[in-house]
């Protein structure tokens, strides 16, 4: 294992110690107050949507074009700015406009579940799967106020809903309340068309899907962090839905092999569908468990599948799976410290299989989308005790400043 790297995105493990002391010091109400602080901050979408261009099939200056004129669609001529970040050159930025705070709520209401409510504010309009509750008159066509039930207590098909629920905005109803409710499979479409949300912001679905690809600012640096060259093999050991998986194979100009892992099928089809939708071919994904990914019989490996031999891949990348309490946004705070503190020992089985998947020389990140110590300071400093031949890297000031 002589002179693997270990990087670490957005975390100065360090750190971590000092913030531990601190909360220490503070006493428990104090940090109760902050965990609230955290959580609210939590409950508000990004200043931005950001967006990845898939510069394999085009340039960010000819995208940056189409999407201006997307927009200039969605909004009946309103100009949104599209920002270039200044250095991840792959990356969109749009403004979030919000929280607007003038807008009238009507009579007629939907109530929509928490996570329907989460992507309602980052630009989404509400399909009929997310909708808990109509009025009891609504039609298709009708201005409504929508939603969200942050707290789970709505009643599936209820025709009112006094409990707590947070506003997101107006829009106009594609169906009756009858339609929604009818018991129907099929229906899946788009339930209510937003026309005046809180936060204003773009929706993506289905604007240019081959060339754009709609990811959190924090994802779109890890790959840039873990810097795979064309020609290597790469592994994503815990790749759906296949964002940082297809951003790894543009950066490498789809030559080389990704390979790229998770245990669930229907995922691993998500991630074949992206790869085919950006027309990536380095890009193989398989339904494996990924803390099964080494081969222990040292078999010669003949058919490139998992499990695989030590010291395989040039590059891996761990996004291990996690609490998600860095997920913006979300209104509905539903962990307990018991979930939290679950994490750390399926993380560490996954670290384990990937430092010893890990060339000589090799590049592994480890990356969460979590704020906990448990999840990330604590476990860099457990694999470098554990692993003596992992070395830490500090990462680039520009990239490392960055967050969510």
């Amino acid at each position: 294992m002589s002179g693997k790297e270990i990087k670490m995105v957005n975390i100065d493990y360090s750190l971590g110690y000092k913030i531990k002391k601190i909360l220490c010091a503070l006493g428990k109400q104090e940090a109760e107050r902050r965990f609230e602080t955290l959580l609210h901050n939590l409950s508000h979408p990004p200043s931005f949507t950001t967006v990845r261009v898939n510069t394999h099939l085009a340039s960010v200056q000819h995208v940056k074009n189409l999407l201006f004129d997307e927009l200039q669609k969605q909004f009946n001529g309103l100009s949104f700015p599209i920002l270039q970040h200044p250095d991840l050159q792959d990356v969109l930025l749009i403004p979030v406009i919000g929280p607007r705070k003038n807008i009238k709520q009507q009579t007629c209401e939907v109530i929509v579940g928490a996570q329907c409510g989460n992507a309602v504010l980052r630009g989404a309009h509400v399909y009929v799967p997310g909708i808990v509750s109509a009025s009891k008159f609504m039609k298709g066509g009708d201005h409504v106020s929508v939603y969200s039930d942050i707290k789970g207590k709505c009643k599936k098909g209820a025709k009112e809903f006094d409990g707590t629920k947070i506003f997101l905005g107006n829009g106009i109803s594609e169906l009756s309340r009858k339609e929604i409710f009818s018991g129907l499979p099929e229906l899946k479409g788009v339930g209510v068309r937003m026309t005046e949300p809180v936060y204003l912001s773009p929706s993506f679905d289905n604007v240019l899907p081959n060339y754009l690809f709609l990811q959190n600012l924090p994802s779109a640096v890890v790959s840039h962090v873990l810097d795979p060259q064309p020609g290597e093999k790469v592994l994503d050991l815990c790749a759906a839905p296949g964002g940082k998986t297809t951003h790894i194979a543009a950066l490498m100009r789809d030559q080389g092999e990704v390979i790229a892992l998770d245990k669930i099928s229907k995922k691993v089809e998500k991630i074949k569908q992206n790869a085919l939708l950006l027309g990536l071919n380095s890009i193989r994904a398989f339904c494996f468990d990924g803390t099964k990914a080494l081969k222990l019989d040292m078999v010669k490996d003949t058919d490139g599948e998992p499990p695989f031999l030590p010291e395989s891949f040039d590059r891996i990348l761990l996004d291990a799976p996690c609490s998600g309490m860095g997920q913006r946004p979300n209104m509905a705070c539903t962990w307990t410290l018991k979930e939290v503190m679950s994490y750390q020992p399926l993380q560490r089985k996954l670290f384990t299989v990937a430092v010893e998947l890990l060339k000589p020389g090799g590049v592994l990140v480890y990356s969460t989308c979590t704020v906990t110590l448990a999840e990330n300071e604590e476990q860099v400093a457990w694999a470098l005790e554990t692993f003596p031949g992992l070395q830490l890297q500090r990462q680039v000031s520009t990239v490392a400043a960055l967050s969510g």
